[in-house]
């Protein structure tokens, strides 16, 4: 299998990404570079960081290294990047990104995110003003955001004029917030999941084992297909590589409708929702 082999998505600038790529949150050194470079020989082709991350320097080795063996160009890949809160507001904006394509060793990245909209800070709209800007000059792509939530993806677009063509936020089983994705599906926002297997307990949920089951797949398999199934991004972490593999091969997972509704069912039910920070109160005042 290559990287033709995932689905691409084609965003509100006519740039397009696989739907599918790995997430690299608290992958470092070895272990890193070692998993992309796996990741790459299996087909991979888009990666995901962020400056809070602190592994855009390896991950910068790993995909040099790739390209000098002639493993992948660079017009194949697809990299995203992440502004921290620290860095909002003019002027901090662009060192950081600064620093994020130095440690990455490239001319420009693919997409450039806004990693929290931290509404105790107030700077998010002038920060994605600043980041237009930097797109502007060529050195970015595409442009967007993580963990925004309809109220400041109004205010967003109605400040600056601009619609991310990306929002990364909390989804998975059993909360794939379907008021938020209408939103985005109104302004032709793509939904990108961020722990997308809900840290493995959804794995042992009986109605996605019976989808795992009935297609003689892994319970993996049948979360990550799920959501692709709904258009949604993935970018799944793992530093195994029978896990990357397992990951990857579930883009050419085909579900039916029974076991949409299946899984769709999990959505309000006690015992699922949201795992991790609300974007509305993190990361707080400072």
């Amino acid at each position: 299998m290559d990287g033709m082999s995932v689905p691409q998505t084609t965003f509100n600038d006519d740039r397009e990404m696989p739907l599918l790529g790995l997430g690299t949150y608290k992958l470092r050194g070895e272990d890193l570079t070692r998993s992309v470079r796996e990741a790459i020989e299996l087909g991979y082709r888009h990666f995901d960081t962020a400056t809070l991350y602190e592994n855009e320097e390896e991950l910068g080795q790993a995909l040099a290294a790739a390209m000098k063996a002639g493993d992948v160009t660079r017009d194949e890949l697809f990299i995203t990047s992440k502004v921290w809160h620290d860095h909002h507001g003019k002027g901090k904006v662009d060192q950081a990104f600064r620093e994020s394509l130095d440690k990455l060793q490239l001319d420009y990245l693919d997409l450039y995110l806004i990693h929290w909209p931290w509404p105790q800070g107030g700077l998010y709209v002038e920060t994605f003003e600043e980041i237009a800007r930097l797109q502007g000059m060529g050195q970015i792509a595409s442009i967007g955001v993580a963990n925004f939530y309809e109220e400041t993806l109004q205010e967003l677009i109605a400040k600056t004029g601009i619609v991310p063509v990306l929002n990364q936020v909390e989804l998975h089983p059993g909360f794939t917030q379907p008021e938020l994705r209408e939103f985005h599906d109104s302004q032709g926002i793509v939904t990108e999941a961020w722990s997308p297997l809900a840290r493995g307990v959804i794995l042992n949920n009986p109605e996605v084992i019976s989808v795992a089951e009935k297609h003689e797949i892994t319970p993996g398999q049948a979360v990550l297909a799920y959501l692709m199934e709904k258009g949604i991004s993935v970018i799944p972490k793992s530093s195994r590589r029978e896990r990357l593999e397992e990951n990857f091969a579930a883009a050419t997972v085909e579900l039916d409708q029974e076991d949409i509704a299946a899984i769709d069912s999990l959505d309000g039910k006690e015992g699922f929702g949201r795992m991790f920070k609300d974007p509305r109160e993190f990361p707080g005042a400072e």
